[in-house]
């Protein structure tokens, strides 16, 4: 039992180890061409990096669209934005002019590149199913669309990427309605050896051959690239476009017009010595009044830390100012739980309990205190993202994974380690945890 929880300790270790390089660095898988995206990777809000004012118009043959088409078209935007993690965004309509205004921070890896920005948008997001015609294929070999639709979007009850047990590749997973799964079954019967073409709107998109009648409402598309880490986010990006649904007309990026940032970078670099700064004076603190247990507690904070933004950038959220107050406010919290868990033990090896038996109780009653302060602010976070929007959904996002983070790295990564290196002889010393030499 001792060597597996040193052990255990040592894997914790081993754990913040790599999630903190990973953070730092990022992380290419040799061999499997996928790419981790780190903290550099993560996408910032228009207060830190700026972004772009786009004006949206309406293209209708049957004249300007309506107050109500302009606000489903709005709602529609959001939803689609709101599954790429952009939250810090502001979407207003002009009903007069028959218009849509969008604000959204500048698409990593676009940074000045409006064009590609305004992309996160989408399209009218008309999906559709096609038979094939070998005589229509444009200059690069893909099918043209045929008119001759099969099944389409408004057929689809829900999207979600996923990836294929049996190739390992992306893909987005459809759930059909069932009049459609009986169509797509007798195309699918009628079509075997024969290929279906796939569009967003005109756009191609793959054209998978039918081995056989495909019967039920599940249904997939393939994405077309080997690359495993853009597969994935293409996976991700389409399932969100479809599940958003198609806008009730097109829209034309007629104006877009950059927008300095609010507070600007230096404002972020500064946020984050100042976070710095607090880290290193917290740690001295945990060190200070918790000896060995507080030292303990830096490493798993450190965990906590780097786990809460790995969360951000593999989500590919944006983050905000407020975002950033979020995590800070989730790592205080974490500090909060391990000083209620150390002063247990303390009272319990003042009180003449053996070292494991101090350290077993201490968690064990600690736990309700902790369990009860960190679901009372989930509840708070969970609300101020239902009723707020922009910046504060990205903090309450960043808020409640950090707090979430925050209890498992003070009742688990903590543990394991208090309890692994206690095995260790110099460790056995009841005053490395505050309490008195005759405790033992």
């Amino acid at each position: 039992m001792k060597g597996n929880n040193r052990l255990k300790a040592l894997a914790v270790v081993v754990v913040i180890a790599v999630l903190t390089y990973i953070t730092l660095f990022g992380l290419t898988i040799p061999g499997f061409n996928y790419y981790i995206p780190g903290a550099k990777d993560i996408r910032l809000g228009t207060d830190i990096q700026g972004g772009i004012h786009a004006t949206l118009y309406a293209v209708k043959d049957d004249g300007a669209p309506t107050a109500e088409e302009l606000e489903a078209a709005k709602v529609k935007i959001g939803k689609r934005l709101d599954a790429k993690g952009i939250y810090d965004r502001t979407i207003t309509t002009d009903k007069t002019h028959g218009r849509i205004v969008v604000e959204i921070p500048w698409k990593k890896g676009a940074e000045f590149d409006p064009q590609q920005t305004i992309e996160d948008i989408g399209s009218t997001a008309l999906l559709t199913f096609q038979e094939v015609d070998e005589d229509k294929k444009d200059s690069n070999g893909n099918y043209l669309p045929t008119g001759r639709i099969i099944i389409q979007g408004s057929d689809v009850v829900d999207a979600r990427p996923a990836i294929n047990t049996q190739t390992g590749r992306a893909e987005v997973a459809l759930e059909i309605t069932e009049e459609a799964s009986l169509r797509f079954e007798e195309a699918t019967g009628r079509l075997v050896g024969e290929p279906i073409a796939i569009f967003m709107d005109d756009q191609f998109i793959s054209s998978p051959v039918v081995d056989e009648r495909i019967s039920g409402t599940q249904i997939s598309i393939r994405m077309g690239t080997y690359d495993r880490n853009a597969a994935s986010q293409q996976a991700k990006e389409l399932a969100a476009t479809i599940k958003g649904g198609a806008l009730p007309f097109k829209l034309e990026a007629k104006e877009i017009n950059s927008i300095s940032p609010m507070l600007g970078a230096n404002t972020l670099r500064v946020t984050i010595i100042a976070g710095l700064i607090s880290l290193v004076l917290i740690f001295l603190f945990m060190v200070g009044f918790y000896r060995l247990p507080g030292f303990l507690a830096c490493i798993a904070l450190i965990g906590h830390a780097c786990a809460t933004i790995l969360s951000v950038s593999w989500f590919h959220l944006t983050l905000t100012l407020p975002g950033i107050a979020g995590i800070i406010l989730s790592v205080a919290m974490s500090v909060d739980a391990n000083i209620i868990i150390y002063e247990r033990i303390k009272e319990e090896l003042r009180g003449g309990k053996k070292l494991k038996t101090a350290i077993d109780l201490g968690f064990k009653r600690a736990f309700s205190a902790i369990f009860d302060s960190n679901m009372t602010t989930i509840i708070a976070a969970v609300i101020l993202w239902y009723f707020g929007t922009g910046a504060v959904q990205g903090f309450a996002y960043t808020l409640t994974i950090g707090v979430i983070l925050s209890f498992l790295s003070a009742i688990t990564a903590s543990r394991l380690l208090v309890k692994g290196v206690a095995e260790f002889d110099f460790a056995k010393k009841p005053r490395l945890y505050g309490g008195r030499k005759e405790a033992v």
